[in-house]
């Protein structure tokens, strides 16, 4: 099985995307990989090779399981790239503004 899903997060897949992402990987049993479409895909277990893949807000990545529960699988790793993450708008975790004045 495979989808192919927009990068939400405005970090792209790196730091807490990444990690978030991995941990959710190794989450299920299923065979997980991900890269860009066309290209050479990485295995989704590793933060190395997630992060090492570059990918910004915006871009497209395919991601392929295989395995019995590959598609609850998929349909966490897509919650997890089309999500936006907490103080991407500007916003600190307390809901007040990043900028000071």
């Amino acid at each position: 099985m495979e989808r192919t899903v927009e990068v939400v997060p405005e970090a792209g897949i790196h730091a807490r995307p990444a990690a978030e992402f991995v941990q959710t990987a190794n989450r299920f049993g299923a065979e997980l990989t991900v890269g860009r479409p066309d290209e050479e895909m990485v295995s989704a277990n590793s933060m190395l090779a997630v992060t090492g893949l570059n990918v910004r807000n915006g871009e497209t990545v395919r991601i392929v399981a295989e395995g019995d529960d590959a598609a609850e699988a998929l349909d966490a790793l897509e919650a997890v790239l089309t999500t936006p993450v907490a103080g991407d708008d500007g916003e600190t975790a307390d809901g007040e503004g990043g900028e000071t004045p």
